[in-house]
């Protein structure tokens, strides 16, 4: 695996001190040095004198946190741009706020080919229903406007933007007044997405590394796809990575392979694997999840795209091929293929080799006891995004209306996943959910289901540490010498210990315990800010003096 590297990484040596370390290498470190983009050092301030005279720089920490950056798991970089310098309805209240939106936006941008906007939950609404086509005709003035759901698996569209897709009716997924899914979806997407020049694209790509800079996150997983984005989208990202200070990517291709030769194409692109957003389904919050049994708002059981035969010939050909394969799968009937064409593959290939490949599943909301101790055994990892749970989890949420409540209750079961010894990367899917790490922290272990939860320094590893495991790197993502210097410093209240039961109000601050405290993330309290985000040795975020 070719590392995403910073360009130009400084030579200088850094001394930080008079703060927290948050390290393995040393639970009670209140000091670090940093030299040629790694971790040189961790440990007492007062062994940190001995560093003092032969340092280019010391950083005085006045008590604050420094961590391991942070690593998104999923995240769609352009989408995230986009939304944070166009259109987001994902806080719109209701469908008359989310279409007073668009015709201010519309308004507002009359020299945009096509209007994009994204967010819209319907659900949320008292209407309880999405904007109509006539509605969004009149709120456009008649132009081709592509809003896409919260969950980005379907859509609603003007109809000057269908007249820019030839066919589009006759595709699946194409209803004549209601969200556009599946094959009609891609379509509409991509006529949108060719109206955005390479010059918004980079505007939008810098926009969503900067804005993930200023979370403390260091590594981005980018999800790109021929039925997501473009080859020209990432490579135009890896690039911009390569050239420009800011969080690492690492580039996923989501494209089906049946043979290890088609793995250069993959590569080509400098992707690291097949996976990401390979769809074996949809989602829940647009029906397209594929279940076992029907949704309980629908009399059907959502959509697969991929069997267990095809998920098997992918995973065989990219294990054959060195090459990390990975799937979407969020319904239970979707897992199963999953798990049924992964065990066909290493039948084919060998159990050894396909756990040594670490293929991902992305999302695996909806699992069994049987699915995940599939996962433990064949080495899959599970790249999961929390903040899911809290915006659609709980007796009321969009979950129990989908899904019913008792099976709502259990999805996302993220402490019987490390039970049973599945490796966690945690993600936000942004622009799903958005870039914010101690929040996704915090819903792991906040889990709307009691059971689920996690302990904050188990969740805080799956956001840090996991992320680089995820992609076969075991010794980054942790502040200890040798490692990459990827840290961010933090604002924070007290340091405690939390766990995800009923002690979870009885915090062990007693430094005797040997464990590192973490910030107090209970529900209500204020998250860390972050002061300074350094990837490789080199500061790619730092707050402005107020």
């Amino acid at each position: 695996m070719t590392e995403p590297t910073p360009a130009e990484a400084p030579s200088r040596t850094v001394l930080l001190r008079g703060g927290t370390v948050h390290s393995p290498a040393d639970p009670f470190a209140t000091a670090m040095v940093v030299e040629r983009g790694s971790v040189a050092w961790v440990g007492s301030e007062g062994a940190a004198d001995s560093f003092a005279d032969g340092v280019d720089e010391t950083v005085d920490l006045n008590g604050a946190l420094v961590t391991a950056a942070f690593t998104d798991a999923h995240v769609h970089t352009t989408a995230t741009g986009l939304t944070l310098t166009g259109l987001d309805l994902s806080d719109a209240r209701t469908l008359t706020d989310a279409l007073d939106r668009v015709r201010a936006h519309a308004a507002a941008h009359p020299a945009d080919r096509v209007l994009l906007g994204h967010g819209w939950d319907a659900t949320r609404w008292p209407e309880a229903r999405p904007p109509s086509r006539a509605e969004l005709d009149a709120a456009t003035g008649g132009r081709p406007l592509y809003l896409t759901r919260v969950d980005v698996h379907s859509a609603v569209v003007t109809s000057a933007l269908l007249d820019l897709v030839p066919g589009v009716t006759g595709r699946s997924g194409y209803a004549a007044d209601a969200p556009l899914t599946g094959d009609a979806h891609h379509a509409v997407r991509a006529a949108a997405h060719e109206s955005v020049t390479p010059a918004q694209r980079t505007a939008a790509q810098r926009a969503a590394r900067a804005h993930a800079a200023a979370q403390g996150i260091g590594s981005l997983h980018e999800c790109a796809g021929p039925d997501i984005s473009s080859p020209e989208d990432l490579t135009g990202l890896l690039a911009l990575a390569a050239e420009e200070p800011g969080p690492r990517v690492f580039g996923y291709w989501a494209e089906a392979i049946t043979e290890a030769k088609e793995a250069d194409r993959i590569r080509e692109l400098g992707a690291i694997g097949a996976a990401g957003d390979l769809f074996v389904d949809g989602s829940l919050g647009s029906h397209t999840a594929c279940l076992h049994e029907p949704y309980a708002d629908a009399t059907h059981t959502g959509v697969a795209h991929h069997d267990a035969a095809a998920i098997a010939a992918h995973v065989a050909a990219c294990t054959e091929a060195g090459l990390q394969a990975g799937f979407h799968a969020i319904g239970d009937a979707a897992v199963a293929a999953v798990v049924e064409g992964v065990r066909a593959a290493a039948d084919r290939v060998g159990l050894a080799r396909i756990r040594a490949a670490r293929h991902r599943v992305e999302h695996a909301e909806m699992l069994t006891p049987e699915t995940i101790a599939a996962f433990a055994e064949l080495g899959l990892t599970a790249s999961v995004q929390p903040a899911f749970d809290a915006a659609w989890g709980g007796e009321d949420g969009m979950y129990a209306q989908r899904l019913g409540r008792e099976r709502a209750r259990t999805l996302n079961p993220y402490a019987a996943l490390l039970r049973a010894g599945v490796p966690l990367a945690l993600g936000s899917d942004s622009p799903v959910t958005p870039l914010d790490p101690w929040g996704t922290v915090r819903a792991a272990a906040f889990h709307r289901t009691p059971e689920h939860r996690v302990s904050v320094r188990a969740a805080f590893t799956a956001h840090t540490r996991g992320g680089w495991r995820a992609v076969g790197r075991d010794d980054a993502g942790v502040l200890v010498p040798g490692a990459p210097a990827d840290y961010a410093v933090w604002e924070t209240g007290d340091l405690v210990v939390q766990v995800p039961d009923s002690r979870v109000a009885d915090w062990s601050t007693d430094p005797r315990s040997g464990t590192p405290g973490l910030p107090d993330l209970t529900p209500g309290r204020q998250l860390p800010v972050c002061v300074r985000t350094v990837v490789g040795g080199r500061t790619v975020h730092e707050r402005p003096n107020e």
